[in-house]
């Protein structure tokens, strides 16, 4: 029962952040040159005030259920693939942490810098795939569950 809820839970969570990271990628991120040159500085700030109270939540579940996962393992599933799963949230954690958030606080402290803001789209671009493969790992996992 636990492992079936978590695994729930980190499906959910994964699959939400998966949307939201394709778009960040394809629409947000490159909409930044658009945004007025001195308007740049407040809307950065608050593009960072407001993007945690969307992305903190599904992330901390993610990160929870993900490690969980691994002392309350669903039936018939892959042990290999919980951990493969666990060093993917590491890698988007320490991407987030060290690439984009020092990233997105140049931008805000700073204005508008077309190398910062075509590092954060570059860099960015491992998050996507660490969560694009997260979710096509869950999808699995979900499904050696439910065939059990």
């Amino acid at each position: 029962m636990m492992a079936s809820v978590l695994l729930a839970l980190c499906l959910f969570s994964t699959l939400a952040m998966v949307g939201l990271i394709w778009f960040v990628q394809i629409v947000h991120y490159p909409m930044f040159r658009n945004v007025g040159e001195h308007e740049f500085k407040a809307y950065m700030e608050l593009h960072q005030k407001l993007t945690f109270f969307v992305v903190g939540p599904f992330m901390l579940v993610e990160a929870f259920s993900s490690v969980a996962l691994l002392y309350w393992q669903p039936p018939q599933t892959d042990t290999r693939l919980l951990w493969i799963a666990v060093g993917l949230v590491l890698a988007i954690w320490l991407s987030t942490a060290f690439l984009q958030v020092p990233r997105h606080g140049v931008l805000a402290k700073n204005g508008y810098l077309e190398n910062h803001h075509t590092a954060l789209i570059s860099t960015n671009w491992l998050r996507t795939a660490a969560w694009s493969a997260r979710g096509v790992i869950l999808v699995v996992l979900m499904a050696q569950m439910s065939a059990a």
